[in-house]
């Protein structure tokens, strides 16, 4: 399976944008040296952009594009159907969700079957969860500490997740409204891209 395994911090620093989520991943940028600082065209612009969301959720261009092909089809606007997309994912939830510290270590998670969907064992990472289905540990996976102790540990209140009280569990209870998802990025550029 292909993944994003590159320098996240030099990535981060690249994309004028801290897209690994880690506080020190901006701490040696320097004014000017980030894609985003340089003068863009509008397509350089668009580019950017989406280079951003793919950052954000660690997904290949092949993945990226089949989910934008997906968003278009539902009804409402492309770029806000793709965020909800991209948020949904199994991988992403169990990041959200406080069980893994980064999207990274998330996938590791769901590849090495340490998650279940709905009780049920899973293996893959773009998994699509739907309103009412809950993501938890496995049984094997709560007698590791760390996953333990990352369930434990402060989770960020999304009004679309609900926690259970031992943190091993959490419900998607509905779809996310793109105000609620947590990233800074300008999803109606993507569209403008992927409509040349």
């Amino acid at each position: 399976m292909a993944t994003m395994n590159g320098p996240r911090f030099k990535q981060s620093r690249s994309l004028g944008l801290n897209v690994c989520g880690h506080p020190k991943a901006m701490r040696r940028a320097k004014p000017g040296t980030s894609r985003a600082d340089r003068k863009l065209s509008t397509y350089g612009t668009q580019l950017l952009e989406k280079q951003r969301l793919r950052a954000y959720y660690g997904v290949l261009e092949k993945q990226f594009r089949r989910t934008f092909e997906a968003a278009k089809k539902q009804p409402g606007l492309a770029g806000e159907n793709l965020v909800k997309l991209l948020e949904t994912r199994i991988d992403n939830l169990v990041y959200r969700s406080g069980l893994a510290t980064s999207i990274r270590q998330a996938r590791q998670m769901v590849v090495h079957g340490h998650i279940a969907l709905n009780g049920n064992k899973t293996d893959i990472p773009s998994h699509r969860v739907n309103p009412g289905d809950t993501v938890s540990l496995t049984e094997k996976a709560k007698r590791i500490s760390l996953f333990t102790a990352n369930a434990l540990s402060s989770f960020s209140q999304l009004p679309y997740l609900t926690k259970s009280e031992d943190g091993t569990s959490v419900v998607l209870t509905r779809m996310p409204s793109r105000e609620e998802i947590p990233i800074e990025i300008n999803d109606h550029l993507i569209v403008e891209f992927y409509s040349r």
